[in-house]
């Protein structure tokens, strides 16, 4: 008798029963988020999350604040001390010399390789920081835009120098109204906003942007204005007191603030008025006086941030103590 051969994926040996629902392999649960909390300056984001990562004990801070990184500016950036540091693990603090340019792709690189180490290690990351342009290449991705040319880069400097902020936004207002928006007023925005721009035709937010390497949950807050207020100008007082004014002194001495295009360190929210005061070219009290009222602006710009790309509710600060303790899963 002949065998009939067997007709491949149509012979009944070859056909795979139905998959059953129970047989199907499951699907990965989906990541915890990572934990971030955010909150103008001064806000008291700082104790906050100090305060919760002592009461979890197994949670390290990586910080999201442009200044922070800098060794040697400490006053003026108003950087957690070593007794506020003290047995809890903090990340992004002190990685970079004054004279280095430390940009956003270096420290979201640095960031995510922090958080994938803790997490690995058992432990819970908490970013914790106001920097606006950190925390949006951390929650969406780095913008895909070309690198950053040195000399256009000086050349619009000098620009920003002889026209003025409101001119350039309203260069970019003139053709994008929304990139306009996106600025935010942030004059290193505004820069390279151009910059990207006149060489290509395109604005930054034209541009696609990397995956993120982890998800995030925002908590953000804020106190009340006039309370708000009045913690910028007691802080500056105190910064002022502490010796800010030396410490702006120091930094000149290793930093040319003169240099073009403008170092990096030097964009440090009040540095030049600091550095003035020690120079005996304004009088302390009207260097303090034009601290807070930029540091104020700059509370209101991390506001509208906050609002406009986060689009996380604000909270009150007690509000946003009991959400990020439930999210850390700690006891109230």
């Amino acid at each position: 008798m002949r065998v009939r051969e067997c007709s491949g994926h149509k012979c009944p040996r070859h056909t795979l029963p139905a998959r059953r629902y129970s047989d199907a392999v499951p699907a990965d649960p989906a990541p915890t988020p990572v934990q971030i909390l955010t909150a103008p300056t001064a806000s008291g984001k700082t104790g906050l999350s100090i305060a919760l990562a002592a009461q979890a004990g197994d949670v390290e801070i990586v910080s999201a604040d442009a200044f922070l990184v800098y060794r040697g500016l400490n006053v003026g950036t108003a950087k957690p001390d070593a007794a506020e540091q003290r047995g809890i693990p903090h990340h992004l603090i002190d990685v970079a010399d004054p004279d280095e340019n430390y940009d956003v792709a270096q420290y979201v690189r640095a960031a995510e390789a922090a958080v994938t180490d803790i997490l690995a290690r058992g432990r819970r990351p908490l970013v914790v920081g106001g920097t606006g342009f950190y925390l949006t290449a951390l929650l969406q991705g780095l913008p895909l835009t070309p690198r950053s040319d040195a000399h256009a880069r000086a050349a619009l400097e000098t620009e920003l120098q002889a026209r003025g902020l409101d001119a350039l936004l309203a260069e970019i207002e003139a053709s994008s109204p929304a990139e306009a928006r996106r600025m935010e007023r942030n004059p290193r925005r505004v820069l390279r906003a151009l910059e990207v721009y006149r060489a290509t035709g395109r604005w930054p937010g034209e541009y696609g942007r990397t995956t993120p390497a982890h998800t995030y949950h925002v908590t953000a807050f804020a106190p009340p204005q006039a309370d708000l207020e009045t913690r910028i100008a007691e802080r500056t007082v105190r910064m002022f007191r502490a010796g800010w004014p030396q410490e702006a002194a120091w930094l000149a001495s290793r930093v040319d603030p003169a240099t073009q295009p403008r170092p990096t360190v030097w964009q440090t929210l009040g540095y030049d008025a600091a550095l003035a005061a020690w120079r005996g070219e304004l009088p302390q009290d009207e260097a303090v006086r034009r601290v807070t009222l930029a540091t104020r602006q700059y509370a209101r710009r991390q506001l509208t941030w906050m609002r406009g790309q986060l689009r996380a509710p604000l909270l009150t600060p007690d509000e946003a103590a009991r959400q990020l303790a439930r999210h850390l899963h700690l006891k109230a």
